[in-house]
């Protein structure tokens, strides 16, 4: 085994600069491990990646290659490698502009202190959702440090980050507000949702009705910005999942949330992991895909309306 299919692109455009490139098989160093792919997710940071339109760190050379959610079986351990060995069904989320690529291969090296154990009796599709979103939802539930009983309004609750706020939320003690489509009642209310109140314009003046004064926090994974603020009671906090475009208000703080900060927390991922083993969290898959159709999925993704997480497999 010497060469290996990726999902890569050597020019910034729309979906049809992606294709399947052939890589050589990576070795594994100290404090790492190569894993076998058999699911990368395809997110919204994947789209904007390649788009183009950011610096590249130095070392970053094409074909680049997307992805950063990976699930898979360890094949192959670093010489000082202890506690993980061949076989392990492990996942984790890394980053595209590493010198070594993105997770949409058929094999990655993982730091290990990136890695966490796949549950028995969760698919590698399915453990391929939760490392990026779930991390993402963690460290802004952190940031905002909001006490049990607290209200938390989310917007853009049916996608994977939306699902993730409100489930964690309500197993942490918040009382959840969460946007839905007439379409996505039934779904978000299933995610355990508080009070459900129609997406858009209406956002603010629905959560004000649970709640007079304001939310104590939004998460505004729908990108809504500046009108999100007005859900927000005076001196609360808003998190946002891409920099804010616009100024605050009444005190509010606003902080951006940046996954890439936490890729080697993998301790943190196990930890969600065995909260999708208890049933807490609810890993979904909206549809797997080929690694081969990686276009089509980034296709899907763009056209919008996706409930869950597309998966390429290997």
């Amino acid at each position: 085994m010497s060469e290996m299919r990726a999902v890569g692109f050597t020019e910034f455009g729309d979906a049809s600069v992606l294709r399947i490139v052939t890589l050589p098989v990576p070795e594994p160093g100290p404090g790492q491990v190569r894993v076998h792919v058999a699911a990368a997710t395809v997110n919204p940071t994947d789209i904007a990646f390649r788009r183009g339109g950011r610096a590249l760190p130095p070392g970053v050379e094409p074909p680049y290659i997307p992805g950063m959610d990976l699930a898979g079986v360890i094949d192959a351990t670093g010489p000082d490698v202890t506690g993980w060995t061949d076989g392990d069904r492990v996942m984790a989320a890394v980053s595209p502009v590493d010198p070594g690529g993105g997770a949409q291969a058929e094999y990655r090296l993982v730091d290990t202190d990136q890695l966490a154990r796949v549950p028995d009796g969760i698919p590698l599709e399915a453990a391929a959702t939760l490392p990026m979103n779930g991390m993402t939802v963690r460290a802004a539930l952190d940031m905002l440090a909001l006490p049990a009983g607290s209200t938390l309004a989310v917007t853009g609750s049916p996608g994977a980050v939306g699902g993730y706020a409100i489930q964690l939320g309500v197993h942490e003690g918040l009382a959840v507000v969460a946007d839905a489509a007439p379409a996505d009642e039934d779904l978000i209310r299933g995610l355990g949702a508080t009070r459900v109140v129609p997406r858009g314009h209406g956002f603010a003046a629905a959560v004000r009705s649970f709640c007079a004064e304001g939310a104590d926090a939004v998460i505004d994974a729908a990108l809504a910005g500046p009108p999100a603020l007005a859900a927000v009671r005076d001196g609360g906090h808003l998190i946002a999942v891409r920099p804010f475009q616009g100024e605050t208000e009444r005190d509010i703080t606003i902080s951006l949330v940046l996954v890439g900060q936490h890729l080697h927390e993998g301790t943190r991922v196990a930890e969600l992991a065995h909260l999708a083993a208890k049933g807490v969290l609810t890993p979904r898959i909206a549809e797997q895909i080929p690694a081969s159709r990686a276009a089509d999925a980034h296709r899907k993704l763009e056209a919008g309306g996706v409930r869950g997480r597309l998966v390429l497999t290997f």
